[in-house]
């Protein structure tokens, strides 16, 4: 399975994997912070942790799961646009993630900080379900086989209804997986628009 890898996704998985190790293995907790993306009025907001928050990762199961779908979902998609209009999906999808989650968290005056590449793999699965929406993933809980439209729409509604209700204790970034939804709506509806230079 590791020979259908295509090049950007792999360097993505290798870059998410090595700053998991130097955060966490190698305990450079300091660097997580910093790179983190913090409510844009906390004192350690940085600009540049709209991209750099991407790269981290709360703990293993958080990277696994996470690399697991960029595994999946990022070949088919990096094979179609190639290597550096893939790259460019995915960061608009990671970013604008971060945009949307930090913009809700302003006006909640919420000060959690956020983490991870869930919001760009929620970008790719809006374009799996946009782009081949016949497709059909097998689901590990239950085990069954879902249609790509489906399981984009289904997890769409349960971030956005998980994000509204914000129960006690959920550390979940929920708006920060609808915003990689969003986004990767709007690049694809742009792109369509231009079919010539789509595909």
């Amino acid at each position: 399975m590791l020979s259908n890898l295509t090049p950007m996704v792999k360097n993505l998985l290798l870059i998410n994997i090595a700053m998991y190790v130097v955060t966490d293995f190698l305990g450079m907790s300091i660097i997580k912070y910093k790179l983190m993306l913090h409510s844009f009025h906390s004192p350690d907001f940085q600009p540049y942790q709209l991209f750099t928050h991407m790269f981290l990762h709360g703990g293993f199961a958080h990277l696994f799961f996470n690399m697991l779908g960029l595994f999946f979902l990022g070949p088919l998609l990096e094979r179609i646009w190639g290597a550096s209009r893939f790259l460019v999906f995915y960061m608009v999808c990671g970013i604008g993630a971060a945009v949307l989650y930090a913009s809700i968290s302003y006006f909640q005056g919420a000060l959690n900080p956020m983490l991870g590449a869930s919001g760009a793999i929620y970008g790719l699965l809006m374009a799996i379900g946009m782009l081949f929406p016949n497709t059909e993933f097998m689901l590990l809980f239950p085990p069954i086989p879902l249609k790509a439209k489906y399981l984009a729409i289904g997890l769409g509604l349960i971030a956005l209804f998980s994000g509204l209700t914000n129960a006690p204790g959920d550390n979940v970034a929920h708006f920060a997986h609808l915003g990689g939804m969003l986004f990767a709506f709007i690049l694809l509806k742009i792109w369509q628009r231009k079919r010539g230079s789509f595909y």
